[in-house]
């Protein structure tokens, strides 16, 4: 799990910077200015792309920390201190294990009585933050191809 981890936060990381320089480069080739419809979306599809690989490695960095302090043992490791919650006192001393959903992203303490709970370590603006801007990236690509007869009429 910690492997994934770190695959994948330097893969976000690195698409991102990419998506950023493919989308500026793309507008930096034409100019702002003469940049006809078709371009200008292919850099608004780049730059959000950009932006929800940026926003999911920000979640990521948030579950790596939460991974590495449920990971360290010690005295004051048990019940896992990422699973607390001071509201909850019962359910949070009954948790046995803890696993990683990367989609959507969150970390899922698990109890004895084979239940679960999410664990407030991912911020809440990650998730719909990530599938807005990714929907939003994904309407402006399928806006930039040429219709299916060929022709483009711009």
């Amino acid at each position: 799990m910690a492997l994934l981890l770190l695959l994948l936060l330097p893969v976000g990381l690195i698409a991102s910077l990419s998506l950023i320089g493919y989308g500026f480069g793309t507008l930096g080739r034409v100019g702002l200015r003469r940049a006809d419809r078709k371009v200008r979306l292919r850099a608004l599809t780049a730059l959000l792309g950009a932006a929800a690989a940026a926003l999911y490695s920000w979640g990521l960095l948030h579950i790596a920390g939460a991974v590495l302090e449920a990971e360290d043992g010690g005295t004051d490791s048990s019940p896992l201190r990422p699973c607390r919650i001071p509201e909850e006192r019962e359910r949070v001393l009954h948790v046995v294990d803890y696993t990683v959903n990367y989609v959507p992203l969150r970390f899922v303490c698990e109890t004895e009585e084979h239940g679960s709970y999410a664990a407030g370590s991912v911020p809440g603006y990650v998730n719909p933050g990530v599938l807005g801007l990714a929907l939003s990236a994904a309407v402006c690509a399928a806006a930039a191809r040429p219709p299916r007869g060929g022709v483009d009429p711009a």
